[in-house]
């Protein structure tokens, strides 16, 4: 989750100063963090700000790097600002809200649809010239990127094949529904955008070279944690997504999942051969480790690294400057050699 969402139901979504822009950023140009409105590809606006490379010693970014925030996080929080500070000193960065939070459009399906909202930021990404993109998400949006990674897939996984479901609605990679074996049946249906069961491999230009998921968890439905059982009553029951509204200015679609859409766990394998970096703390108050051991296991372990780093409590509000200039460090060694022409 974002910020410690539990415990601040009664803060401000948003408190950074931003600069006004329309999107027109170019890599590794120095500016003012430009601001823009994306297009998920079902249609719901998405908030999204574009940091320029600040690093030394090159004239462009090397790539860009889109993050991802947790559960009721939002484009100008100053847990995602922060690391947006150490970021850009190895690549641009693009920050987004995902549906539901922030000034985006929607609502939250944790992180469900969230995936097109991703898909967005990381083609606009890439319209901007960038031909590296390292997608790096916490809790929540850690899952998202492990799901991004899989359904949104290079020209190098042309041919194979997707055996697991698509898309639903409601549970999200947090884990959010009303049964611990399956999502309540709804009539949202299914999610446009996002491959269907075994159906081929698409190839997408809103790719991901290397994905870190932070803090994520592995499997949906968990409560085994007192926060995650209280983050079930916030998503489940009308007044906690009153709570979430007004509290969290989170907005939650009150419908859970139909179908079921494919966990973080199965996504795992269909990422090679992208790089994935699993990263979670022993202190972490939501999932314990066996969720980035499962995570980690599940993935190539040819392409796979899991950190677990000691002391370290749960997403972008628990981690220093430290561990973010590590994962910076870990995204620049492993993007592909860029081609002519931008990075």
């Amino acid at each position: 989750m974002g910020d410690d969402a539990e415990c601040e139901f009664g803060r401000s979504a948003a408190d950074a100063t931003t600069v006004s822009g329309d999107g027109g950023a170019r890599p590794g140009r120095p500016g003012p963090r430009e601001r823009t409105v994306l297009r998920a590809s079902d249609g719901v606006p998405i908030e999204a700000a574009y940091d320029p490379y600040e690093g030394g010693g090159r004239k462009q970014a090397p790539g860009a790097i889109v993050l991802a925030h947790g559960f009721s996080g939002s484009v100008d929080r100053p847990a995602l600002r922060r690391a947006v500070q150490v970021f850009v000193q190895y690549g641009a960065v693009i920050t987004f809200s995902f549906r539901g939070h922030g000034g985006s459009g929607g609502h939250s399906t944790v992180g469900d649809l969230e995936v097109l909202d991703l898909a967005a930021a990381v083609g606009w990404a890439r319209s901007l010239g960038h031909a590296r993109v390292a997608t790096v998400g916490f809790s929540m949006g850690g899952s998202v990127v492990v799901r991004h990674g899989a359904l949104h897939r290079p020209e190098a996984h042309e041919g194979r094949t997707d055996a697991h479901p698509g898309t639903g609605h409601l549970g999200g990679a947090m884990g959010i529904s009303g049964s611990d074996d399956i999502g309540r049946p709804g009539d949202i249906g299914r999610s446009p955008g996002i491959g269907d069961a075994a159906g081929p491999a698409r190839t997408h230009a809103d790719h991901s070279d290397a994905v870190v998921a932070v803090s994520a968890p592995a499997r949906w439905y968990y409560r085994g944690t007192a926060p995650m059982r209280r983050l079930h009553w916030v998503i489940q029951r009308p007044v906690g997504r009153l709570v979430s509204r007004y509290g969290l200015r989170t907005r939650i679609h009150p419908r859970d999942w139909d179908p079921v859409p494919l966990s973080p766990v199965a996504a795992a394998p269909l990422l090679a051969p992208t790089p994935l970096l699993v990263v979670h703390g022993d202190q972490d108050p939501y999932f314990p480790v066996d969720h980035p051991h499962s995570l980690a296991a599940a993935g190539d372990p040819d392409c796979t690294d899991l950190w677990l780093v000691e002391g370290f409590g749960h997403a972008e509000n628990a981690a220093g400057p430290a561990l973010l200039h590590r994962i910076g460090s870990w995204v620049g060694d492993r993007w592909p050699a860029p081609p002519d022409g931008p990075a």
